[in-house]
C-alpha cells in the first residue's frame, strides 16, 4: 500500500483521535496525544512484527511498516517543532513578575531535584555495574579491534 501525504497525516490526526477518546473513556492521566502516539508506535512496530514473519514465508509481500509519506511527514514537523516553543516562551516572559517572586522556591527546586536526579543515576549505575568487572581488568584483546 502506497501512502500519500494527506494519507498520512489524517494517520496521524486519527491516533491523536483514539488517543484522546481512550483517555476520555479511561479516565488516564496522560495526555490523548501522547496515548496515540503510543498506540501509533505500536501499530508501526506490529506491522513490522508481520512484515517479518511475511518474509520467512517467501510467497507473500508485505508493504513497509512506515511509509515514506509516513516519514516524510514527521520529519517535517519535526523540523518545525522549534515553532512550538514560541508560545511557552512568550507564557514565560509575560509570568516574569510572579517568576521573580518565586525565584529562590524555583531555583531550589531545579537544584534540587538536579542532584536528587544525579544521586538515583548513581546509585542505580552502581547497583546495575556492582558485579562487572573494573574497566582495568577487561581484556583490551591485545590493541585488536574486533
Amino acid at each position: 500500500m502506497k501512502w500519500s501525504m494527506p494519507e498520512a497525516f489524517l494517520t496521524l490526526l486519527l491516533f491523536q483521535f483514539l488517543g484522546v477518546i481512550a483517555q476520555r473513556a479511561l479516565a488516564l492521566p496522560i495526555p490523548g496525544p501522547v496515548i496515540g502516539m503510543f498506540l501509533l508506535a505500536g501499530m508501526l512496530l506490529w506491522r513490522k512484527a508481520r512484515q517479518k514473519s511475511a518474509s520467512d514465508d517467501a510467497t507473500v509481500v508485505e508493504a513497509p511498516a512506515a511509509s515514506p509519506a509516513l516519514s516524510a511527514l514527521a520529519r517535517s514537523l519535526i523540523a518545525c517543532l522549534g515553532l512550538l516553543f514560541v508560545p511557552a516562551g512568550v507564557g514565560l516572559v509575560t509570568e516574569l513578575p510572579v517568576l521573580g517572586v518565586n525565584a529562590v522556591p524555583i531555583v531550589a527546586s531545579l537544584f534540587g531535584s538536579t542532584v536528587l536526579g544525579l544521586l538515583v543515576t548513581a546509585f542505580v549505575m552502581h547497583r546495575a555495574t556492582h558485579h562487572a568487572p573494573a574497566p582495568e581488568q577487561v581484556s583490551d584483546a591485545d590493541g585488536q579491534v574486533l
